[in-house]
């Protein structure tokens, strides 16, 4: 089977090397071009990696010596690939045009970043929960004027470490949520090595990811509507986001109330059964089992659980009933896997299989 042409835009980040590292065997697409900003643009990419590589693998040799490119020279990256994966550290100003760029260049992109999250015509996609969102795809494409160009973007990494779980129970009609996520370094693109500060230190302030963990819930769970995405109007979610000197593992405590209080039989029992369209595919990054709920009374745990599934399941335990809400429970997610590149890639995955991505 001949492979599909990927790029990665913003190769030379923590997200972007995780995109390198997740599509060094794939089956379905190899790298044909790496970009970056003009400060990496002529070197080779093993060059403009050297000594901030923050993977545990080594760079992989089949791109060692690929030459970075401008990310601002769109024709330049999108002759040169089928699609984009797109990582960059700009302002979302710049982000969203950059984007735009590449799909009128007729080059999809498959986004990590948060500039298009709210465009109604942009898929935010968590692949097992909403892919009928993919039906704005063709008005997406009439406003842009192109034929084969769009844009789809994933949700903020935080919420996968509890929006999985609440999907299920949905039918129960959820109309309170409470969470506060315990986020790792890596979530801010960097190390444990690189943040000293966060030695035996918790710092209670995310900038930005409040709003983002009570919001994005919401669009994840809308509708398509006269080609537009229309979030839900419920449940009402409050979040609290804190950074904790982890390496790599978003943890969700969850507080929930229902309209329709399930049983904790009937919960368990949803959540063991859930999955989506990866599953029914077999996607390479799919998980087996999208939500594994533990037993025990100390699971999970972030070191411990975070890589379940190769990273690409979400976790969920010490299920129990609440003083004032109806239940709570503990979520855990991988926020550069499930969260963030491996996200991006099963989304890419699961584009591909449903004719939305070919080669040119």
């Amino acid at each position: 089977m001949k492979k599909i042409r990927a790029g990665i835009v913003g190769a030379t980040g923590m997200v972007g090397q995780r995109f390198v590292t997740l599509l060094a065997d794939h089956p379905y697409f190899e790298i044909s071009v790496l970009a970056a900003s003009a400060r990496s643009a002529g070197r080779t990419y093993a060059e403009a990696t050297s000594g901030r590589w923050r993977m545990t693998t080594p760079c992989p040799d089949a791109v060692a010596n690929l030459t970075v490119l401008d990310a601002a020279n769109v024709n330049e990256v999108a002759d040169r690939c089928d699609f984009v994966f797109c990582a960059v550290d700009m302002d979302k100003a710049a982000t969203r045009a950059l984007e735009e760029s590449y799909a009128k260049a007729e080059t999809p992109v498959v986004s990590n970043n948060s500039a298009n999250r709210w465009t109604p015509d942009v898929p935010m996609l968590i692949p097992e929960i909403n892919d009928a969102h993919l039906d704005v795809i063709p008005y997406q494409k009439k406003r842009l004027g192109t034929t084969r160009g769009f844009i789809c973007v994933k949700p903020n990494c935080s919420i996968q470490s509890y929006v999985p779980q609440i999907t299920p129970l949905l039918p129960y009609k959820p109309n309170k949520i409470i969470v506060s996520t315990y986020q790792a370094i890596s979530g801010s693109g960097r190390t444990l090595a690189e943040v000293p500060e966060m030695h035996d230190n918790v710092k209670p302030y995310i900038g930005g990811e409040e709003e983002k963990s009570e919001r994005e819930p919401l669009r994840v769970w809308g509708r398509v509507e006269d080609g537009q995405i229309v979030p839900a109007s419920s449940p009402i979610i409050s979040a609290h986001c804190v950074r904790v000197p982890v390496s790599d593992g978003h943890l969700a405590s969850v507080f929930v109330s229902f309209e329709k209080k399930p049983s904790r039989d009937e919960i368990i029992t949803a959540w063991r059964a859930f999955g989506g369209k990866p599953q029914e595919l077999k996607l390479p990054s799919a998980p087996e089992h999208f939500i594994t709920y533990f037993d025990e009374d100390d699971r999970p745990q972030t070191s411990l659980d975070r890589n379940i599934e190769r990273g690409m399941g979400v976790c969920a335990g010490r299920l129990a009933d609440d003083t004032i809400f109806d239940y709570k429970f503990i979520g855990l997610s991988h926020n550069t896997l499930r969260g963030a590149a491996g996200g991006a890639v099963l989304s890419a995955e699961l584009l591909y299989r449903l004719g939305h991505i070919e080669a040119k």
